[in-house]
Protein backbone atom coordinates (compact mmCIF):
# COMPACT_ATOMS: atom_id res chain seq x y z
CA UNK A 1 0.00 0.00 0.00
CA UNK A 2 3.03 2.34 0.87
CA UNK A 3 4.12 1.93 -2.74
CA UNK A 4 0.67 2.50 -4.38
CA UNK A 5 0.03 5.30 -2.06
CA UNK A 6 3.46 6.86 -3.70
CA UNK A 7 2.90 5.94 -7.09
CA UNK A 8 -0.46 7.58 -7.07
CA UNK A 9 0.15 10.78 -5.71
CA UNK A 10 0.78 13.77 -7.80
CA UNK A 11 0.89 16.56 -4.63
CA UNK A 12 3.26 17.46 -2.31
CA UNK A 13 2.42 15.61 1.23
CA UNK A 14 1.64 17.51 4.93
CA UNK A 15 3.67 14.72 6.07
CA UNK A 16 5.60 11.47 5.27
CA UNK A 17 3.32 8.90 4.52
CA UNK A 18 2.06 7.08 7.43
CA UNK A 19 2.25 3.18 7.17
CA UNK A 20 0.56 0.67 9.33
CA UNK A 21 0.60 -3.15 8.51
CA UNK A 22 -0.65 -6.46 10.41
CA UNK A 23 -1.05 -9.77 9.51
CA UNK A 24 -4.41 -9.35 7.26
CA UNK A 25 -4.53 -5.43 6.88
CA UNK A 26 -2.11 -2.77 5.66
CA UNK A 27 -3.19 0.91 5.66
CA UNK A 28 -1.36 4.05 4.34
CA UNK A 29 -1.86 7.43 4.20
CA UNK A 30 -1.18 11.40 4.46
CA UNK A 31 -2.75 14.50 3.80
CA UNK A 32 -2.05 17.21 0.88
CA UNK A 33 -2.77 20.90 0.42
CA UNK A 34 -5.68 20.00 -1.84
CA UNK A 35 -9.16 19.41 -1.21
CA UNK A 36 -11.16 16.09 -1.20
CA UNK A 37 -10.61 12.48 -0.05
CA UNK A 38 -8.94 10.07 -2.57
CA UNK A 39 -8.86 6.60 -1.36
CA UNK A 40 -7.57 2.93 -2.93
CA UNK A 41 -9.11 -0.22 -0.97
CA UNK A 42 -8.77 -3.29 -1.92
CA UNK A 43 -9.30 -6.93 -0.66
CA UNK A 44 -7.66 -10.25 -1.25
CA UNK A 45 -5.78 -8.40 -3.89
CA UNK A 46 -9.57 -7.30 -5.52
CA UNK A 47 -9.83 -3.64 -6.63
CA UNK A 48 -12.62 -2.36 -4.87
CA UNK A 49 -13.36 0.95 -6.69
CA UNK A 50 -16.32 1.40 -4.68
CA UNK A 51 -14.84 1.19 -1.21
CA UNK A 52 -17.45 -0.69 0.72
CA UNK A 53 -17.06 -2.27 4.71
CA UNK A 54 -13.47 -1.80 4.91
CA UNK A 55 -12.99 1.44 3.66
CA UNK A 56 -16.36 2.73 5.85
CA UNK A 57 -14.50 1.10 8.99
CA UNK A 58 -11.39 2.84 8.03
CA UNK A 59 -12.76 6.76 7.52
CA UNK A 60 -14.84 6.11 11.12
CA UNK A 61 -11.84 4.52 12.95
CA UNK A 62 -9.55 7.45 11.79
CA UNK A 63 -12.31 9.82 13.19
CA UNK A 64 -12.45 7.84 16.28
CA UNK A 65 -8.85 8.48 16.54
CA UNK A 66 -8.28 11.72 16.07
CA UNK A 67 -11.04 12.51 18.30
CA UNK A 68 -9.39 10.87 21.12
CA UNK A 69 -5.85 11.63 20.64
CA UNK A 70 -6.19 15.14 20.37
CA UNK A 71 -9.31 15.18 22.72
CA UNK A 72 -11.52 17.04 20.91
CA UNK A 73 -14.67 16.49 18.99
CA UNK A 74 -13.42 17.37 15.52
CA UNK A 75 -16.27 17.05 12.84
CA UNK A 76 -15.54 14.40 10.22
CA UNK A 77 -15.17 15.99 7.59
CA UNK A 78 -12.47 18.24 9.21
CA UNK A 79 -10.57 15.10 10.02
CA UNK A 80 -10.75 13.11 6.89
CA UNK A 81 -10.43 17.00 4.37
CA UNK A 82 -7.62 16.30 2.08
CA UNK A 83 -6.45 12.70 2.61
CA UNK A 84 -4.99 10.21 0.36
CA UNK A 85 -5.07 6.54 1.76
CA UNK A 86 -4.80 2.99 0.45
CA UNK A 87 -6.44 0.18 2.71
CA UNK A 88 -5.77 -3.66 1.99
CA UNK A 89 -7.45 -6.27 4.04
CA UNK A 90 -7.91 -9.99 3.69
CA UNK A 91 -10.55 -11.60 5.12
CA UNK A 92 -12.05 -15.63 4.43
CA UNK A 93 -14.92 -16.17 1.66
CA UNK A 94 -15.64 -12.01 0.97
CA UNK A 95 -19.17 -10.75 -0.04
CA UNK A 96 -19.49 -8.26 -2.64
CA UNK A 97 -22.52 -5.94 -3.58
CA UNK A 98 -22.26 -6.38 -7.16
CA UNK A 99 -20.56 -9.13 -9.62
CA UNK A 100 -17.91 -6.95 -10.37
CA UNK A 101 -16.60 -6.91 -6.92
CA UNK A 102 -16.22 -3.80 -6.81
CA UNK A 103 -17.94 -2.90 -3.54
CA UNK A 104 -17.69 -4.96 -0.07
CA UNK A 105 -20.53 -5.90 1.65
CA UNK A 106 -18.93 -8.69 4.33
CA UNK A 107 -19.54 -7.43 7.88
CA UNK A 108 -17.55 -10.88 9.26
CA UNK A 109 -13.28 -11.14 8.89
CA UNK A 110 -13.66 -15.11 9.82
CA UNK A 111 -16.01 -17.11 11.47
CA UNK A 112 -16.72 -16.61 15.17
CA UNK A 113 -14.81 -13.44 14.86
CA UNK A 114 -15.34 -10.18 15.42
CA UNK A 115 -17.16 -7.86 12.83
CA UNK A 116 -15.38 -6.32 10.29
CA UNK A 117 -15.79 -3.14 11.40
CA UNK A 118 -14.95 -3.58 14.48
CA UNK A 119 -11.87 -5.24 13.52
CA UNK A 120 -10.78 -2.37 11.26
CA UNK A 121 -12.27 0.56 14.01
CA UNK A 122 -9.90 -1.35 16.80
CA UNK A 123 -6.73 -1.62 14.46
CA UNK A 124 -6.57 2.19 13.46
CA UNK A 125 -7.39 3.24 17.05
CA UNK A 126 -4.37 1.38 18.53
CA UNK A 127 -1.94 1.37 15.71
CA UNK A 128 -2.15 5.45 14.56
CA UNK A 129 -2.45 5.99 18.28
CA UNK A 130 0.65 4.08 18.49
CA UNK A 131 2.14 6.20 15.40
CA UNK A 132 0.63 9.34 16.73
CA UNK A 133 2.40 9.33 20.22
CA UNK A 134 6.18 8.02 18.58
CA UNK A 135 6.03 10.73 16.09
CA UNK A 136 4.92 14.31 17.63
CA UNK A 137 5.77 16.13 14.75
CA UNK A 138 3.54 13.67 12.15
CA UNK A 139 0.45 14.72 14.96
CA UNK A 140 1.53 17.96 14.95
CA UNK A 141 1.02 18.51 11.26
CA UNK A 142 -2.02 16.62 11.39
CA UNK A 143 -3.72 18.76 13.85
CA UNK A 144 -2.87 21.36 12.23
CA UNK A 145 -4.44 20.43 9.16
CA UNK A 146 -7.58 19.59 10.77
CA UNK A 147 -7.68 23.21 12.74
CA UNK A 148 -7.43 24.59 9.41
CA UNK A 149 -10.02 22.54 7.61
CA UNK A 150 -12.47 23.67 10.54
CA UNK A 151 -11.74 27.29 10.92
CA UNK A 152 -12.39 27.88 6.70
CA UNK A 153 -15.81 25.34 7.11
CA UNK A 154 -17.22 27.72 9.84
CA UNK A 155 -15.78 30.57 7.36
CA UNK A 156 -18.05 29.60 4.50
CA UNK A 157 -21.05 28.43 7.09
CA UNK A 158 -21.42 32.21 7.29
CA UNK A 159 -22.20 32.85 3.53
CA UNK A 160 -22.80 29.42 2.32
CA UNK A 161 -27.09 29.40 2.80
CA UNK A 162 -27.11 32.82 1.39
CA UNK A 163 -24.93 32.09 -1.37
CA UNK A 164 -26.78 29.16 -2.32
CA UNK A 165 -30.19 30.57 -2.20
CA UNK A 166 -29.00 32.96 -4.35
CA UNK A 167 -27.66 29.82 -7.13
CA UNK A 168 -31.22 28.41 -6.76
CA UNK A 169 -32.49 31.52 -7.46
CA UNK A 170 -30.23 32.87 -10.05
CA UNK A 171 -30.76 29.26 -11.95
CA UNK A 172 -34.70 29.83 -12.05
CA UNK A 173 -34.17 32.94 -14.01
CA UNK A 174 -31.18 33.37 -15.35
CA UNK A 175 -30.01 31.90 -18.58
CA UNK A 176 -26.52 30.98 -17.53
CA UNK A 177 -27.13 27.56 -17.53
CA UNK A 178 -29.22 25.76 -20.90
CA UNK A 179 -29.78 22.61 -18.93
CA UNK A 180 -29.95 19.44 -20.72
CA UNK A 181 -32.98 16.38 -19.95
CA UNK A 182 -30.68 13.20 -19.13
CA UNK A 183 -27.88 13.53 -15.91
CA UNK A 184 -25.24 11.45 -14.92
CA UNK A 185 -26.45 11.04 -11.34
CA UNK A 186 -29.69 8.92 -12.61
CA UNK A 187 -29.81 5.59 -14.04
CA UNK A 188 -30.73 6.59 -17.57
CA UNK A 189 -28.82 4.73 -20.04
CA UNK A 190 -27.49 7.42 -22.00
CA UNK A 191 -26.00 9.31 -18.61
CA UNK A 192 -22.36 8.72 -19.16
CA UNK A 193 -23.01 11.00 -22.74
CA UNK A 194 -24.30 13.92 -20.26
CA UNK A 195 -22.12 16.58 -20.76
CA UNK A 196 -21.89 20.15 -19.86
CA UNK A 197 -19.67 22.85 -22.48
CA UNK A 198 -18.47 26.13 -20.38
CA UNK A 199 -17.96 28.76 -22.61
CA UNK A 200 -17.21 32.34 -22.84
CA UNK A 201 -19.42 34.64 -24.00
CA UNK A 202 -22.77 34.95 -25.78
CA UNK A 203 -21.39 34.15 -29.45
CA UNK A 204 -19.96 31.18 -28.56
CA UNK A 205 -22.69 29.87 -26.01
CA UNK A 206 -25.17 31.05 -28.90
CA UNK A 207 -23.79 28.12 -31.32
CA UNK A 208 -23.38 25.99 -28.88
CA UNK A 209 -26.69 25.82 -27.58
CA UNK A 210 -28.73 25.95 -31.23
CA UNK A 211 -26.43 23.05 -32.39
CA UNK A 212 -26.22 20.59 -29.16
CA UNK A 213 -28.44 17.68 -28.71
CA UNK A 214 -31.07 18.88 -25.96
CA UNK A 215 -31.41 15.51 -24.48
CA UNK A 216 -27.61 15.08 -23.35
CA UNK A 217 -25.68 18.13 -24.33
CA UNK A 218 -25.85 21.64 -21.43
CA UNK A 219 -24.06 24.69 -22.29
CA UNK A 220 -22.56 27.07 -18.92
CA UNK A 221 -22.21 30.66 -20.23
CA UNK A 222 -18.98 32.75 -19.10
CA UNK A 223 -19.68 36.72 -18.27
CA UNK A 224 -15.79 36.93 -18.98
CA UNK A 225 -12.63 36.19 -18.06
CA UNK A 226 -13.43 34.05 -14.38
CA UNK A 227 -11.32 34.89 -11.25
CA UNK A 228 -8.00 33.68 -10.74
CA UNK A 229 -8.82 31.54 -7.55
CA UNK A 230 -5.11 30.30 -6.88
CA UNK A 231 -4.03 30.48 -3.30
CA UNK A 232 -7.55 31.77 -2.58
CA UNK A 233 -9.56 29.10 0.18
CA UNK A 234 -12.93 27.59 -0.66
CA UNK A 235 -14.60 30.73 1.01
CA UNK A 236 -14.22 32.07 -2.52
CA UNK A 237 -16.16 29.54 -4.31
CA UNK A 238 -19.25 31.16 -2.34
CA UNK A 239 -18.36 34.70 -2.50
CA UNK A 240 -17.74 34.50 -6.23
CA UNK A 241 -21.11 34.30 -7.67
CA UNK A 242 -19.62 32.62 -11.17
CA UNK A 243 -17.85 30.24 -9.56
CA UNK A 244 -21.37 29.55 -6.79
CA UNK A 245 -23.84 29.25 -9.99
CA UNK A 246 -20.71 26.76 -11.63
CA UNK A 247 -20.62 24.44 -8.81
CA UNK A 248 -24.30 24.13 -8.49
CA UNK A 249 -24.82 23.49 -12.24
CA UNK A 250 -22.31 20.24 -11.44
CA UNK A 251 -23.65 19.69 -8.05
CA UNK A 252 -20.19 19.30 -6.34
CA UNK A 253 -20.29 20.94 -3.14
CA UNK A 254 -20.71 17.77 -0.98
CA UNK A 255 -18.61 15.99 -3.65
CA UNK A 256 -18.55 14.39 -6.46
CA UNK A 257 -20.61 11.53 -6.03
CA UNK A 258 -23.95 13.40 -7.03
CA UNK A 259 -21.73 15.16 -10.39
CA UNK A 260 -25.01 16.41 -12.91
CA UNK A 261 -22.71 15.30 -16.11
CA UNK A 262 -19.72 12.68 -16.61
CA UNK A 263 -17.93 15.38 -18.74
CA UNK A 264 -17.36 18.73 -18.33
CA UNK A 265 -15.94 20.19 -21.88
CA UNK A 266 -13.81 23.68 -21.36
CA UNK A 267 -15.33 25.32 -24.91
CA UNK A 268 -13.03 28.30 -25.56
CA UNK A 269 -11.24 30.12 -28.39
CA UNK A 270 -8.19 29.20 -29.25
CA UNK A 271 -6.90 32.44 -28.85
CA UNK A 272 -4.50 34.42 -25.90
CA UNK A 273 -8.16 35.38 -24.33
CA UNK A 274 -9.04 31.91 -25.02
CA UNK A 275 -6.25 29.90 -23.85
CA UNK A 276 -6.13 32.14 -20.47
CA UNK A 277 -9.62 31.28 -19.48
CA UNK A 278 -9.03 27.88 -19.69
CA UNK A 279 -6.07 28.29 -17.74
CA UNK A 280 -8.33 30.50 -15.10
CA UNK A 281 -11.23 27.21 -15.37
CA UNK A 282 -8.14 24.48 -14.61
CA UNK A 283 -7.03 26.54 -11.49
CA UNK A 284 -10.38 26.69 -10.45
CA UNK A 285 -10.80 22.69 -11.03
CA UNK A 286 -7.41 21.85 -9.58
CA UNK A 287 -7.47 24.02 -6.69
CA UNK A 288 -10.85 23.17 -5.26
CA UNK A 289 -12.29 20.25 -7.09
CA UNK A 290 -9.30 17.57 -8.15
CA UNK A 291 -11.33 14.59 -7.76
CA UNK A 292 -13.10 16.03 -11.11
CA UNK A 293 -9.54 15.59 -13.12
CA UNK A 294 -8.24 12.62 -10.91
CA UNK A 295 -11.38 10.76 -12.11
CA UNK A 296 -11.33 11.93 -15.74
CA UNK A 297 -14.44 13.95 -16.30
CA UNK A 298 -12.76 17.32 -17.20
CA UNK A 299 -11.75 17.76 -21.43
CA UNK A 300 -11.11 20.86 -24.05
CA UNK A 301 -13.06 20.73 -26.96
CA UNK A 302 -11.09 20.97 -30.29
CA UNK A 303 -12.99 23.16 -32.69
CA UNK A 304 -11.35 23.91 -36.08
CA UNK A 305 -8.73 26.47 -36.75
CA UNK A 306 -9.23 26.55 -40.86
CA UNK A 307 -11.77 25.46 -43.32
CA UNK A 308 -10.18 24.20 -46.56
CA UNK A 309 -12.94 24.20 -49.01
CA UNK A 310 -13.18 23.67 -53.32
CA UNK A 311 -16.28 23.45 -55.13
CA UNK A 312 -16.45 19.22 -54.24
CA UNK A 313 -14.93 19.03 -50.53
CA UNK A 314 -14.50 20.85 -47.53
CA UNK A 315 -12.14 20.34 -44.79
CA UNK A 316 -11.68 20.82 -41.63
CA UNK A 317 -8.40 21.48 -39.93
CA UNK A 318 -7.54 21.19 -36.75
CA UNK A 319 -3.69 22.35 -37.09
CA UNK A 320 -1.17 23.85 -39.19
CA UNK A 321 -0.55 20.30 -40.16
CA UNK A 322 -3.89 19.36 -41.34
CA UNK A 323 -4.30 22.84 -43.14
CA UNK A 324 -0.96 22.33 -44.87
CA UNK A 325 -2.22 18.80 -46.76
CA UNK A 326 -6.06 20.06 -47.04
CA UNK A 327 -4.40 22.63 -49.33
CA UNK A 328 -2.56 19.83 -50.99
CA UNK A 329 -5.37 17.80 -51.75
CA UNK A 330 -7.80 20.35 -52.79
CA UNK A 331 -5.35 22.12 -55.36
CA UNK A 332 -4.99 24.42 -57.22
CA UNK A 333 -6.64 27.22 -55.83
CA UNK A 334 -9.44 26.51 -52.26
CA UNK A 335 -10.70 28.64 -50.23
CA UNK A 336 -9.38 28.84 -46.82
CA UNK A 337 -10.74 30.36 -44.05
CA UNK A 338 -9.13 30.66 -40.73
CA UNK A 339 -11.59 30.94 -37.84
CA UNK A 340 -10.44 32.89 -35.13
CA UNK A 341 -13.60 32.59 -32.75
CA UNK A 342 -15.99 29.99 -31.87
CA UNK A 343 -18.39 32.76 -32.51
CA UNK A 344 -17.20 32.64 -36.08
CA UNK A 345 -18.90 29.49 -36.73
CA UNK A 346 -22.32 28.59 -38.31
CA UNK A 347 -24.44 26.42 -35.68
CA UNK A 348 -24.91 23.81 -38.65
CA UNK A 349 -21.14 24.05 -38.72
CA UNK A 350 -20.87 23.63 -35.10
CA UNK A 351 -22.90 20.29 -34.97
CA UNK A 352 -20.20 18.34 -36.86
CA UNK A 353 -17.82 19.13 -34.16
CA UNK A 354 -19.92 18.56 -31.29
CA UNK A 355 -21.51 15.45 -32.35
CA UNK A 356 -19.84 11.92 -32.31
CA UNK A 357 -17.02 13.22 -34.20
CA UNK A 358 -16.64 15.56 -31.53
CA UNK A 359 -12.55 15.89 -30.58
CA UNK A 360 -11.90 16.17 -27.04
CA UNK A 361 -8.63 16.29 -25.12
CA UNK A 362 -8.53 15.20 -21.73
CA UNK A 363 -6.94 17.36 -18.93
CA UNK A 364 -4.96 14.34 -16.59
CA UNK A 365 -2.49 14.88 -13.72
CA UNK A 366 1.37 13.63 -14.89
CA UNK A 367 2.11 11.43 -11.59
CA UNK A 368 5.22 13.20 -11.75
CA UNK A 369 4.25 16.37 -11.14
CA UNK A 370 2.46 17.72 -8.07
CA UNK A 371 -1.01 19.78 -8.63
CA UNK A 372 0.19 22.75 -6.14
CA UNK A 373 4.11 22.99 -8.12
CA UNK A 374 1.87 23.13 -11.76
CA UNK A 375 -1.00 25.97 -9.89
CA UNK A 376 2.74 28.18 -8.56
CA UNK A 377 4.45 27.33 -12.19
CA UNK A 378 1.47 28.83 -13.77
CA UNK A 379 -0.75 31.02 -11.82
CA UNK A 380 1.79 32.17 -8.62
CA UNK A 381 4.01 35.04 -9.27
CA UNK A 382 5.45 35.82 -12.49
CA UNK A 383 9.07 33.51 -11.93
CA UNK A 384 12.45 33.96 -14.32
CA UNK A 385 11.57 29.89 -15.39
CA UNK A 386 8.08 31.27 -16.73
CA UNK A 387 9.28 34.14 -18.35
CA UNK A 388 11.57 32.05 -20.25
CA UNK A 389 8.86 29.31 -21.21
CA UNK A 390 7.31 32.45 -22.63
CA UNK A 391 9.96 34.10 -24.40
CA UNK A 392 11.18 30.60 -26.08
CA UNK A 393 7.30 29.08 -27.00
CA UNK A 394 6.31 32.67 -27.87
CA UNK A 395 4.75 32.92 -31.58
CA UNK A 396 2.87 36.29 -32.96
CA UNK A 397 -0.10 36.31 -34.92
CA UNK A 398 1.71 37.59 -38.14
CA UNK A 399 4.46 34.00 -37.43
CA UNK A 400 1.10 31.95 -37.50
CA UNK A 401 -0.74 33.68 -40.56
CA UNK A 402 2.43 32.70 -42.50
CA UNK A 403 2.33 29.31 -41.43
Amino acid sequence: MLDLLKSHLSEETLYPIVHLKDKDIEIAFTHTPSYGEEYYSFVNGQHTTQGGTHLAAFREGIVKTAREFYGKEFDPSDVRESIDAAISIRIQEPVFESQTKTKLGSQNTYPNGPSLRNFIVDFVKTALDNYLHKNPSMAEAWKSKILQSEKERKEIAGIKKLANERAKKANLHNRKLRDCRVHFNTKHTDKMLSTLFITEGDSASGSITISRDVNTQAVFSLKGKPLNCFGLTKKIVYENEEFNLLQNALNIEEGIEELRYNNIVIATDADVDGMHIRLLLLTFFLQFFPDLVKNNHVYILQTPLFRVRNKKETIYCYSDEERVKAIEKLAPKPEITRFKGLGEISPDEFKLFIGKKMRLEPVTLDGEASVQHLLDYYMGKNTPDRQDFIIKNLRIEEELEAV
